[in-house]
């Protein structure tokens, strides 16, 4: 077994040897600060090409193009109240141009470098195990190839064909587990029987226990919906609250940072009503890809959330076909006068973007909120992931019809109600976290300890977001080591 010290000089001659420089939290944030001949250089690059240089692309804020693309400001779309039937304004940020499509690049940029700039994980002898439903894997295979690692994708075998397809073209090892989105379980009896098998010749980065999951978002969406905020807003203006599909609770760890800024703001977290973990303690299958079932991730901070609302998966999928097929888009067009160029890009909604719709709308209504409130989500990626499954409804159904476009516009978006909700007080909260014992700590070898430390220490989640500057500093360190910065200053 190497020493730390031996790791870690392997990983600096691997970055070396291939060019790689690792971007910091803050150039993520602010890409202002990225050095201008890597701007120019990323002119002839691709958005999803496999180069080291589009590690600095893991940002909210390309610009919106295939090829070449700078930055700009973040990437949001507001859906009119034409469409959701609230006075609430209610904000999307959007996935679709990170590479690969999908944030999910920054939720596993954190665990892996992490591990790579402080000498625990050797990429010359040592592939990253990356458990997931679907983009979690994808943005880890990804970033693996990126930064001169190889890479082996766990996901449910029932998840969508164009995950697969995406994975075997970066080379990924891949296992397909029994069950589909709601399998969890199942993903991490893969983990540890690859882990018995190949031992340390693989690095295990749980996207529900790894804390630069959250951190990535709590030092980079965060700000992004803080900044969209404070350009869209009026003095009347409240930042209200936040609507995210639980899943890994990545995303969630942007609220920790915005509760910062806004301690007043709502926090609601969604799950398939088919599988009400959080709600009833409950279990099922559903069809909501990409948005985790069964348990609470370890990295979940319960305490900052205020409710959970149930989605469910049937009207989910109806919505996906009213924004995507012919009779669907002209229905918005024409009977609603929707802006053409909004109906365009009602396609960068993917199905868990979907889900994080319908919530936006059931938290506005739920708290009866007016034309001043402002409601934040993300649209974590795009259609383009989901079209096999727009076909096999076009083909289990039949093509849409004006006439069921607008049932679908006035049962399942306009009649969302405020069912299958609950406002958490201490006790519920409670219970919610103190489901993670059975997962965590019955299964995964966590310690009770720190279970209870996550519940009762006031400084265990500030501690744990504060790494983000820390790490800044490590990942300035290593480029410092490589020299590979010095061909671009």
């Amino acid at each position: 077994m190497n020493t730390t010290n031996e790791i870690l000089k392997n990983t600096i001659q691997r970055c070396r040897e291939r060019h790689i420089i690792i971007p910091t939290y803050k150039q993520m944030r602010n890409p202002e600060l990225i050095p201008e001949k890597i701007k120019t250089k990323l002119k002839t690059i691709g958005l999803w090409d496999l180069n080291s240089l589009n590690l600095f692309r893991i940002t909210w804020k390309n610009e919106p193009v295939e090829f070449g693309g700078g930055f700009n400001k973040v990437n949001y779309i507001e859906i009119p109240k034409s469409l959701t039937g609230v006075d609430a304004r209610i904000i999307m940020l959007i996935g679709k141009y990170f590479p690969t499509g999908a944030h999910k690049v920054g939720a596993t940029f954190g665990p892996l470098v992490e591990k790579l700039i402080s000498g625990r994980f050797d990429p010359t002898r040592q592939k990253a195990l990356w458990p997931s439903t679907g983009n979690y894997c994808r943005g880890g295979a990804y970033d693996s190839y990126l930064l001169g690692c190889e890479s082996i994708a766990v996901l449910p075998q029932g998840m969508s064909k164009e995950r697969f397809d995406w994975l075997k073209k970066v080379g990924a090892e891949i296992f397909a587990t029994p069950g589909s989105e709601s399998n969890v379980k199942e993903i991490y009896d893969k983990v540890k029987e690859l882990k018995a098998e190949r031992g340390d010749e693989i690095v295990n980065l749980n996207q529900f226990e790894e804390i630069g999951n959250p951190l990535w978002h709590y030092a980079v969406t965060g700000p992004a919906m803080e900044e969209v905020f404070n350009s869209v807003k009026t003095n009347a203006s409240r930042f209200s609250g936040v609507f995210l599909t639980q899943g890994s609770a990545g995303t969630l760890g942007s609220t920790d940072y915005l509760r910062e800024k806004f301690p007043l703001m709502k926090v609601c977290a969604g799950e398939a009503l088919q599988c009400p973990t959080l709600l009833y303690n409950g279990y099922g299958a559903h069809r909501i890809e990409g948005i985790g079932d069964k348990h609470v991730p370890w990295i979940h901070n319960i305490k900052n959330m205020d409710l959970v609302a149930g989605i469910d998966d049937e009207p989910n999928i109806q919505i996906m076909r009213l924004f995507n097929e012919p009779a669907g888009k002209s229905f918005l067009a024409d009977e609603l006068d929707i802006n053409p160029d909004l109906i365009k890009k009602l396609r960068y909604l993917g199905i868990s973007s979907i889900a994080n719709l319908m919530g936006s709308i059931k938290l506005a209504k739920y708290f009866e909120m007016n034309e001043h409130d402002v409601i934040f989500t993300v649209a974590t990626d795009s259609m383009e992931m989901y079209l096999s499954r727009l076909k096999e409804e076009k083909e289990n159904q039949g093509a849409l019809s004006s006439q069921k476009a607008e049932v679908i516009y006035k049962r399942d978006l306009l009649g969302l109600k405020t069912d299958h909700m609950i406002e958490m007080n201490y006790y519920e909260k409670k219970r919610m976290h103190n489901l993670k014992y059975f997962t965590w700590i019955e299964q995964q070898g966590k310690s009770v300890e720190e279970l209870n430390a996550q519940w009762y220490d006031d400084k265990y989640w500030k501690s744990q977001f504060a790494k983000a500057d820390e790490w800044d500093e490590k990942i300035m360190e290593f480029n410092e080591r490589t020299g590979v910065m010095k061909e671009y200053e």
